[in-house]
């Protein structure tokens, strides 16, 4: 009897077993099945967003979304595929809506943006690594006003520009509390660029000289960069100037050593070893250089943090800066002078103003051919294309003489 128990009590025992095992094998079976599933749908998910990241503007453009937030437009693949439709804008400028792409990059029609100078900086140093432009290019001269505020001279200039449209570009940076703008019918209406305050022998003087010539390389056709005072006049007309610095084959940035005590006297020890005192030069402010220095210029992050920090009055950045970074990293793109003449005849920190009475046929003609120079090898008596400090009173003999002299109308 009890043996009969224990074999009845056995096979209930394998019988339930063997349930357990086969709801064990199903429970397997499902979290297997659960398992494949999740996988696959995640496979689905991730590759979805990868597309959409390599495909998005933020990929290629990682600078860009940083400085200027990118707007919810279509992403370029849409306008590669779609070549009736127009890319959207990279940086911030205004253009109207009837531009092409192509001219918004290479001559921006308003001088307004909201670029930070950091910003403009990287911007205007972009290099195409194709020389050959893609479109019919006309070299221009690039005329850079630092002014304090209107242009006592403006009428003379006026004439020197007129008809000669296309060749040229003007740019004005003037105190930010000057606000006239004058007639629509100037040749300098609209040209004032976001302009920061100007203290005279501090480093904001060379901080506006490059904000000057970022914003002119923004526009590509600009080959030649002049920098001029509100003092400064032409002593040629737009023609000769033009042909002069379009055709040299070197930079005009005025750079000697000064072994005096306002030349090697300002040289700052703590400069070393980046700058050495025999690289310490000294020039004129007043400079004219080619797209390729300009470029150069506004890339250098190594010698301009030096000279923020350890060129401080008696120390003049603009009279140091310029002068040593061109004669140390490319002297041989340089004419090693410049093309604006000054008077320092009478002494002192500063040149000789020009008053009314100052103003002569003669005066002048002494100026445009009164010195020997080289030019792109050769000798000649052209050596100074403009000159300053002319003040306002000057205004009424040089437009008297002008017709005369450089050949403008009356």
């Amino acid at each position: 009897m009890k043996q009969c128990k224990i074999t009845v009590f056995v096979e209930q025992l394998s019988i339930s077993i063997k349930r357990v095992r086969r709801r064990s094998l199903h429970t397997t079976i499902f979290l297997c099945l659960s398992a494949a599933i999740f996988v696959m749908i995640l496979g689905m998910f991730i590759n979805n967003r990868a597309r959409k990241f390599l495909s998005s503007d933020e990929f290629y453009f990682p600078q860009l979304t940083t400085f200027y937030p990118m707007s919810p437009l279509p992403s370029y693949s849409y306008f590669l595929c779609n070549s009736s439709s127009s890319p959207p804008s990279l940086y911030p400028f205004q253009f109207s809506n009837d531009s092409s792409g192509l001219r918004d990059w290479i001559a921006p029609k308003e001088l307004s943006h909201s670029m930070s100078d950091k910003e403009l900086m990287w911007r205007a140093s972009m290099v195409p690594y194709i020389e050959k432009y893609p479109y019919n290019r006309t070299r221009k001269v690039a005329f850079m006003f630092l002014t304090r505020g209107r242009l006592p001279l403006g009428p003379l200039w006026e004439k020197f520009f007129k008809g000669h449209e296309g060749l040229y570009s003007i740019y004005l940076h003037a105190s930010p509390e000057f606000t006239e703008e004058p007639p629509e019918s100037s040749v300098f209406y609209k040209r004032r660029i976001p302009s920061k305050s100007v203290e005279w022998g501090q480093g904001t003087m060379v901080d506006a000289e490059r904000r000057l010539l970022a914003n002119a390389l923004l526009d590509f056709s600009n080959e030649r960069f002049v920098l001029l005072s509100e003092t400064c006049i032409p002593l040629f007309n737009f023609t000769t100037i033009y042909n002069y610095l379009i055709n040299s084959n070197h930079s005009f940035v005025g750079s000697f050593d000064d072994p005096r005590r306002m030349g090697r006297g300002r040289y700052n020890k703590r400069m070393w070893p980046t700058i050495s005192l025999s690289d310490w030069c000294k020039g004129n402010q007043w400079f004219e250089v080619h797209r390729k220095l300009a470029i150069e210029i506004l890339s250098d992050v190594t010698y301009y943090p030096i000279f923020e920090i350890h060129c401080k009055p008696p120390c003049y950045m603009d009279e140091h800066y310029l002068a040593t970074l061109v004669t140390k990293n490319q002297p041989d793109m340089n004419s090693n002078r410049s093309i604006t003449w000054v008077d320092w005849s009478r002494g002192g920190p500063h040149p000789t103003k020009f008053e009314r009475k100052d103003v002569s046929l003669a005066f002048l003609n002494r100026v445009r051919h009164g010195f020997n120079c080289t030019y792109n090898g050769s000798t000649t008596t052209i050596c100074f294309l403009f000159a300053r400090k002319f003040q306002p009173s000057t205004l009424e003999p040089l437009l008297r003489i002008a017709p005369i002299l450089l050949g403008f109308n009356p």
